[in-house]
């Protein structure tokens, strides 16, 4: 097979296998059709007010100050006297979207709907808003929309400030909220002299929504301990307290106003949210006004053991934590609209101030919504499943449905109230089970059909490898056309077994491409194998205890790369094991001074991973310092380079102007920080050199010599200066670390080869990457190759996990992008964030195409070796993710996936960039020829 069509090949594999997992665990779990549910009853309230203080943790608000008293004292005044409180338990990811889908329409939105956009509804979803005769929402232009769009009907009103807005680099973030609170104020003094809205406003089962996102932009830029953040607080709760006095002076102190104060989700004490810490998932609930319950006095214990009640002076106030999706049926009960359809929450009957029949009714109605989802979702399954494969859910079949509806219902007549209440949530924990049952009814199926599709293609490339890469040579035969006939036949009959079998199940398109894939790919298996037999032949001539060694040692590694994605200190114990190779493999007698710089390199790098996460602690002074050392190491080389290959004037002025700049990009982080800190701004000439930096980062290198090491170099110095601008603190210290101990590894490889008496070595410094490649030089696999590919892989871990880059991504940290842009901006920032990412791991791959080189191997041959390692990382993820039970650990292993899958596309991809970069120009890598024995 050529190069260019496996490399087609196994993108495209790689691609559905990567894609599989959305299709299996993130597949969104709404459903249509259901009948909406609404209490026979008056409702306490004739409006709703939400107030959303976006990133503001739970225990900011409640948490007392040192002199007893409390930095939102009418909300604090409220929870003692007047309203209900507890706290509200968000789900990953902490997001703003996730979470106030969760609040305002009561289910927890597929994560994989959260990356398609922000501004725009990737699907259809009801919610209160939705319910509601009139909503009226003011805030962010990135929120509100998502809830007019999609709305039947025009009663959704939206008021937003311009997304310019939203910048951190604001000289008093805090003034997003005051806009809000301003425009609420025009807005009514408006309604005083129009009698239409007056009229509207009057008019029962309204929704006014307050979205204030300026404690989550102060947070971001100042971190949540700082004063901007603690402040914007105290604005908050005396805009609320103007709110109410608002509200109550408009509708004549009618007593029917419900008010909801809540947050969308926390923030991290070095301020980003994304994650799971509780920092980010406990967010307050206060809830007063008409239809909820006052402060309720306990003196008994209560049953949370958390130390939060001792900790906010609470613990004589009755606390009572709800999921973030309770929030919607207890908004849609107050103001007596029907509960969102697609709600999965359970109304917290605990807020509610009215009678039983009331709550026992509201409960009624949260059950059927409830379970017509479940009918809905059980009808869908039946209709695309064979009725003799068809297993329903036992707990909830059509006639314990019938029954358990009946007992409810005439519980409630005979004024049996609270077991009716018991039975409904009964009902309602049964039903959500039977939802969970039924949209993952197909997912062992479909990882099994994964699971088969992956271990073939894995055999098939170690197939390939012993067959093309390895001394075993099969003598020339004639193929055997009966048993090939016989193969292709069984195939088609397989392949039209299982399309045959899908389309009576009217399976989607996704199903066919996961369960006919492991059909050719285990046709090209079982072609191959006159190899394995070929191997079985000659095991007895292998020196088997060697191969034995090697397995187990891989085996090992494999396992020490799993597990340092759970805990990044295996990565430290790996580069300790790393650092006595040379005394083990006896290169230390014949490089000494290499090998010692090895020892020194691992154990340097050895110390990265067991820093804190990047982002916690800014420093933008050490990433001045991580400038000067580039520089110091960078000149050091072309220092001692002039006596071995003098540069030309050319190529020497490249260099000497791309160090000048990584000087200049050192100081502009600090420059920058320096002017957000005095409310300045982004200043424009830092932004200009930002962007330039980041738009010439691959294009400079490719004007540089040819040579392996100055073109290292060069690419090393663009690199590193656009790292430096994406740095806050010590991980600016991880590129010329990394790269030193890139520089060593080349260097040891050569001298590994050198022992093991390969002829034809030549100088480090005198290979040219432009030059030819010399088929006939091109040697076969041995089984030290094998460590460098597990070396390689290694390394790439490392780069990603080495500074907790994964963590600045899920935990995202605006202060790393704020040289580029401060205007909130989540795609850009993302890419950006991204780009930091992929930096290390060009610096990998460049190393490693340079050892290929120096080595004498084909690109092929090694980075066959590398897809076997990093499959069977993602296969390892996979069985992981089938064995967890709790959705934690599930999604933990699940993003794992993942970031395997996604670094083996990267990896695929950046070959074909690597290659562009070790070449003078894109015409001479495509001269050299690209068929390997």
């Amino acid at each position: 097979m050529r190069v260019i069509t496996f490399f087609l090949v196994g993108l495209l594999v790689h691609v559905v296998f990567f894609i599989s997992i959305f299709d299996i665990y993130f597949t969104s779990p709404l459903v249509h059709g259901m009948t909406p549910q609404s209490v026979p009853l008056p409702p306490p309230a004739s409006r709703l007010v939400l107030v959303v203080a976006d990133g503001l943790r739970a225990d900011s608000l409640y948490l007392p100050l040192d002199n007893g008293s409390s930095r939102a004292p009418y909300l604090r005044s409220v929870v003692e006297r007047r309203g209900s409180w507890g706290v509200s338990h968000t789900h990953v990811p902490t997001e703003s979207r996730p979470g106030h889908v969760a609040m305002i329409a009561g289910f927890y939105e597929d994560v994989s709907a959260v990356a398609k956009g922000w501004k725009e509804n990737p699907v259809e979803f009801d919610s209160v808003f939705n319910e509601s005769r009139h909503t009226w929402s003011w805030g962010s232009p990135d929120i509100l929309p998502m809830f007019a769009k999609g709305a039947s009907g025009e009663h959704v009103y939206t008021h937003t400030y311009p997304a310019e807005n939203e910048d951190f680099a604001s000289t008093d973030a805090s003034r997003l909220d005051t806009w809000v609170f301003d425009q609420v104020k025009a807005f009514f003094q408006s309604a005083r002299i129009n009698s239409t809205l007056k009229t509207m406003l009057q008019e029962d089962q309204n929704v006014f929504f307050l979205h204030l996102l300026g404690i989550d932009t102060n947070g971001h830029a100042h971190r949540p301990m700082s004063k901007e953040y603690l402040e914007n607080i105290a604005l908050v709760d005396a805009g609320v307290a103007e709110l109410v006095t608002l509200f109550d002076e408009f509708f004549n102190n009618d007593g029917r106003t419900a008010y909801v104060f809540t947050s969308d989700h926390g923030m991290t004490n070095w301020g980003s949210h994304g994650a799971g810490h509780p920092s980010e998932t406990l967010t307050p609930l206060v809830a007063w006004g008409a239809g909820l319950n006052s402060a309720q006095r306990v003196t008994d214990p209560q049953q949370y053991t958390d130390g939060y009640l001792q900790e906010w002076k609470l613990e004589g106030l009755r606390r009572v934590d709800v999921n973030q999706a309770d929030i919607a049926p207890l908004m849609a009960s107050l103001i007596g609209v029907p509960i969102p359809l697609n709600s999965v929450g359970e109304l917290p009957l605990l807020y509610l101030n009215n009678s039983d029949h009331f709550k026992a009714e509201s409960m009624y109605a949260n059950s059927i919504q409830i379970l017509e989802q479940f009918k809905v979702k059980m009808a869908q399954k039946k209709n695309t499943t064979l009725p003799f494969l068809f297993t329903p859910y036992q707990l909830l079949t059509e006639s314990r449905q019938a029954e358990l509806i009946g007992q409810a219902r005439v519980l409630i007549q005979l004024e049996k109230f609270e077991e009716a209440i018991s039975l409904c949530r009964s009902l309602i924990s049964s039903a959500l089970e039977g939802l969970v049952y039924y949209h993952t009814y197909d997912r062992f199926f479909l990882g099994c059909s994964v699971v088969l599709g992956f271990v073939g293609w894995t055999s098939y490339v170690v197939l390939l490898i012993l067959k093309t890469h390895t001394s075993l040579r099969r003598p020339p035969t004639r193929p055997n056309q009966k048993s090939g006939r016989a193969l292709v036949w069984v195939c088609v009959c397989v392949t039209l077994l299982i399309g045959v079998f899908l389309l009576l199940q009217r399976s989607p398109l996704t199903y066919y491409i996961y369960c006919l894939l492991p059909v050719p790919v285990w046709y090209s298996v079982l072609r191959e194998c006159g190899t394995l037999m070929d191997l079985l032949r000659s095991a007895p001539s292998l020196p088997l205890w060697k191969c034995l060694g090697y397995f187990v040692l891989v085996t090992f590694g494999i396992e020490l790369l799993v597990v340092s994605f759970f805990h990044r200190a295996m990565l430290t114990l790996g580069l300790l094991v790393f650092s006595v190779w040379p005394f083990l493999s006896g290169l230390y007698t014949q490089a000494k001074f290499h090998s010692i710089c090895w020892v020194l390199g691992c154990l340097a790098m050895s110390a990265v991973p067991m820093m804190p996460v990047v982002g916690r602690e800014a420093n933008v002074h050490v990433v001045t310092c991580a400038g000067g050392l580039t520089l110091f190491t960078s000149a050091c080389y072309v220092w001692s380079s002039r006596r071995r290959t003098p540069l030309l004037c050319g190529h020497l002025q490249l260099l000497l102007s791309q160090m000048v700049h990584v000087a200049v990009c050192a100081c502009v982080p600090t420059l920058t920080h320096s002017s957000l800190q005095h409310k300045q701004g982004l200043p424009l000439s830092n932004q200009i050199i930002s962007w330039a930096t980041l738009g010439s980062s691959l294009l400079v290198p490719l004007l540089s010599s040819t040579r392996l090491f100055q073109r290292l170099l060069s690419i090393l110095l663009s690199l590193t200066s656009t790292y430096l601008l994406l740095s806050t603190g010590y991980e600016a210290l991880f590129p010329p670390v990394l790269s030193w101990l890139m520089f060593v590894w080349i260097n040891m490889e050569q001298e590994a080869m050198h022992s093991q008496g390969v002829t034809g070595r030549q100088e480090l410094s005198g290979i040219d990457f432009s030059d030819s490649v010399d088929i006939t030089k091109i040697r076969q696999l041995k089984l030290d190759d094998i460590r460098r590919s597990y070396f390689f892989v290694f390394f790439i871990i490392t780069a990603f996990f080495g500074t907790g880059n994964i963590a600045s991504i899920n935990s995202f940290d605006p202060a790393s992008v704020y040289c580029f842009v401060t205007v909130f901006n989540p795609f850009i920032m993302g890419g950006l964030m991204m780009w930091k990412v992929i930096i290390p791991f060009i610096v990998v791959m460049c190393s490693f195409e340079s050892i290929q080189v120096a080595t004498q191997l084909s690109s092929r041959s090694l980075i066959l070796i590398v897809l076997v390692i990093s499959d069977l990382m993602a296969l390892h993820f996979f069985f992981l993710v089938q064995d967890y039970g709790s959705w934690l650990d599930i999604g933990t292993s699940i993003s794992h996936y993942v970031i395997v899958m996604s670094m083996t596309i990267f990896l695929m991809l950046l070959s074909v960039v690597t290659r562009v970069l070790t070449s003078r120009r894109v015409y001479l890598w495509r001269r050299r020829k690209m068929h390997f024995p």
